[in-house]
């Protein structure tokens, strides 16, 4: 079929058309536009269940998976009309028309735009200020195995049904696992928000070994809870989504049962139809499980009376009351030496602080005690490059190592932090390089990045 030409489907009585229907969305995987769609009209069933009357931001790959993508937060101008809008106003005080999908015709249409994934908000058009579901992110960091993303989700599992909250594991489609739990639309995104800082606080303190609720990637180890996925404006793949990877990966709802054994190579826009139709959504109990916050708003503030307040939240939200300071650590500096206490201490019902360290001293993060009172530098990092494109910072990064052969050969896996940013419409990347296993005397200095893109 020439890329040219188009197909109409008659869908709930609306005619929808898919333009270019032969265009490979995903060339490695022989995936083409209408097979896409093909696949989101054979899970229609689940895949609407995770967007129905939810506000999404149109995450759009004109030219599918392997090229470049971008956001867009406004509703076209012209609607079909099966295709729903609401007005969503977000932290920096601005509003958008976004598109809300409500039936199988407009989950066709948003296909066709180009969305490989659907990335809903956390509510409903009909009440945009209080979620419905707690999202739990599990990010691996780089070099952990897979094992421990699912040894973590049995973890989180564990923690929300301590605090009577039914949860939903589905796989990301990418490298980590979500698990959703419904709530009761009675708490703001800030209530929200501070709930899942409880849950991966607690969740650190029961797999303190492969698990981190620190923010900054230069502290971290093992998965990551992501809680900042609950902030207004955040949003997350939904179930069924595929994903833009070459073997077209999707975000396959999964039972707590499968969890152990499942590989994220099982679930494709290939394999999941027939799962599908052969199991049906086995997420489809979602919605009859909806739960309350009010236990792990109290562990929230039973961490608060320990000292553990705020973590730290995304870099384009206002400055929170009692945030911590918003530099990555290694930039840190100030003239209070004690560090935050330690979220995976042992504590009694309202917890309990560390002891003061000696006046003059800070702990380093080996957990010794210096002898000064000097704030230093935790971890020596290097901006390496900054760029349009993965691939054009990941080159900056080979010609790096191609100059620095005797220091690239002490970084391990996770001394290379790889960071999707988000600009005004699309993301751009940099690549930095945590230089903590270099001795300090044969560390490079910064240099310019290469390249150095800037999105502004």
């Amino acid at each position: 079929m020439p890329r040219s030409e188009s197909i109409v489907l008659e869908l709930d009585g609306q005619q929808v058309t898919v333009s270019n229907p032969s265009k490979l969305f995903f060339p490695a995987a022989g995936v083409t536009k209408l097979d896409l769609v093909r696949y989101y009209l054979a899970v229609a069933d689940g895949a609407l269940r995770g967007v129905r009357d939810r506000p999404m931001a149109l995450k759009r790959f004109p030219n599918g998976a392997g090229d470049e993508f971008f956001f867009q937060k406004r509703a076209p101008a012209t609607l079909p009309n099966y295709v729903s809008t609401v007005e969503l106003a977000f932290p920096s005080g601005r509003t958008a028309d976004e598109v809300v999908v409500r039936n199988i015709a407009a989950l066709a249409w948003v296909i066709n735009l180009g969305c490989i994934d659907l990335n809903p908000h956390p509510v409903r058009a009909d009440d945009l200020e209080h979620p419905d579901e707690l999202r739990v992110d599990l990010d691996p960091g780089p070099g952990v195995p897979w094992s421990a993303v699912r040894d973590v989700a049995l973890a989180v599992r564990d923690v929300l049904a301590d605090h009577a909250l039914t949860s939903w594991p589905k796989t990301s489609g990418s490298r980590g696992i979500h698990v959703y739990a419904r709530i009761e639309r009675r708490w703001s995104f800030g209530e929200v928000r501070r709930a899942a800082l409880a849950l991966a606080r607690e969740v650190e303190r029961r797999v303190p070994e492969i698990a981190t609720s620190r923010w900054w990637k230069e502290e971290r180890h093992g998965v990551f809870i992501d809680y900042n996925q609950n902030a207004k404006d955040r949003t997350v793949a939904s179930a069924y989504s595929a994903r833009p990877v070459p073997d077209a990966r999707v975000s396959a709802p999964l039972t707590w049962d499968e969890v152990p054994t499942a590989e994220l190579g099982d679930f494709t826009v290939r394999s999941m139809p027939a799962r599908f139709a052969r199991l049906g959504d086995v997420g489809a109990g979602i919605d009859d499980s909806v739960g309350s916050l009010e236990q792990l708003l109290e562990r929230s503030r039973e961490d608060e009376q320990s000292g553990l307040g705020d973590a730290a939240w995304p870099p384009h939200y206002a400055k929170q009351s009692g945030e911590p300071p918003r530099v990555q650590p290694s930039k840190r500096r100030g003239s209070d030496p004690r560090p935050p206490p330690d979220p995976t201490a042992p504590r009694g019902r309202l917890g309990s602080v560390p002891p003061p360290l000696p006046q003059g001293s800070h702990r380093r993060a080996d957990g010794t005690v210096s002898a000064t009172g000097r704030r230093r530098s935790s971890q020596p990092l290097v901006v390496i490059a900054q760029a349009a494109t993965k691939d054009a910072a990941l080159d900056g990064l080979g010609r790096w190592r191609k100059r620095h052969p005797a220091a690239s050969a002490k970084l391990d896996p996770d001394d290379v932090l790889i960071d999707a940013m988000r600009g005004r419409s699309t993301v751009w990347w940099r690549v930095r390089v945590n230089l903590r296993h270099v001795a300090e005397t044969d560390r490079p200095a910064q240099e310019p990045p290469d390249p150095d893109y800037s999105p502004w």
